[in-house]
């Protein structure tokens, strides 16, 4: 086999669709400058001619690491891809990708399919319109590709879940990876600058004042916490207030009306609606419970 070329494609049985994920094929190719793509060496279903393109049965995750291309897919339109860039193939998608023939690239493949992918995409983490990644040059990506191509080819008992495991934590990558890289390196310092801001001034902090402290307006920086954490600015100090409320419950004897005022409650009543809200149970069930809990480990 040329050694530019590393690849497993690999049977599933019914017992492997049980757990969720299962994974159909994984390898490596080195393209290099000029040379024809993609090689003939692949079974028949995932041939392609890049002309025509192709559609697969299951989804694929390439990751570029040098060189660059284009990518093209029914939903998600032409890309330009270069190095540092992931792209996803989703099944009944038709789809045509290359590498530019004066740079080649190597790329990096993984196929799957299940219930787990199936649901990330249904919850919108995932999207045939969005299907590129900005993940950068990363080490332990590539080492998870490596992983997964040994572990396929050893086939020892139960390999299938731990190529599962390989692919939810490559695909949480992506997520994590592409949404930080999104983010510049001023507003992201200025996001974090703010949520140091909050646990230090828990019982006075406002959304307006971490704003101001940002230097954005009011609109503007909420947009911005928003895409950067998952909460708006009021959410998320409510958030840090709550968890902060638990931990005091469950490890100090203060009276709850003191920890209320300590943590910006002005309100007893409404610290109490807060906390149900979220905990499920009010201050002092919460606190019974836990220094129960507490108590039985100790014994």
């Amino acid at each position: 086999m040329n050694t530019n070329f590393h690849r497993k494609y690999i049977t599933t049985n019914a017992t492997d669709h049980l757990w969720g994920l299962s994974i159909n094929s994984v390898g490596q190719q080195l393209i290099g400058m000029n040379e024809p793509y993609p090689p003939q060496l692949h079974p028949t279903r995932y041939l392609f001619n890049t002309e025509k393109g192709r559609t697969l049965n299951e989804y694929q995750l390439l990751y570029i690491t040098r060189g660059s291309g284009k990518f093209t897919s029914e939903h998600g339109g032409k890309w330009e891809i270069k190095e540092g860039q992931m792209f996803m193939l989703f099944p009944g998608e038709w789809h045509n990708y290359h590498p530019d023939p004066e740079t080649g690239w190597n790329e990096y493949w993984i196929g799957f399919e299940g219930d787990i992918i199936r649901h990330w995409v249904n919850t919108g983490f995932f999207s045939r319109e969005n299907p590129v990644y900005n993940v950068g040059l990363n080490e332990e990506i590539i080492s998870l590709y490596k992983r997964a191509r040994i572990i396929a080819e050893a086939q020892e008992a139960n390999y299938q879940q731990a190529l599962a495991g390989i692919v939810g934590y490559l695909l949480g990558m992506v997520v994590y990876l592409s949404r930080n890289l999104a983010f510049n390196s001023s507003v992201g310092s200025s996001i974090n600058t703010a949520k140091i801001a909050i646990y230090e001034n828990i019982s006075t902090i406002t959304p307006e004042a971490l704003a101001a402290m940002s230097c954005m307006s009011y609109s503007r920086f909420r947009k911005i916490f928003k895409e950067y954490t998952g909460f708006a600015p009021s959410q998320y100090i409510q958030q840090v207030r709550i968890n902060m409320a638990k931990e005091m419950l469950t490890n100090t004897h203060l009276p709850i009306k003191e920890i209320s005022v300590e943590l910006g409650y002005e309100n007893k009543d409404y610290f109490f609606t807060a906390f149900r809200k979220v905990a499920g149970m009010t201050p002092l069930q919460y606190r019974t419970f836990t220094q129960g809990l507490n108590q039985e480990q100790a014994l």
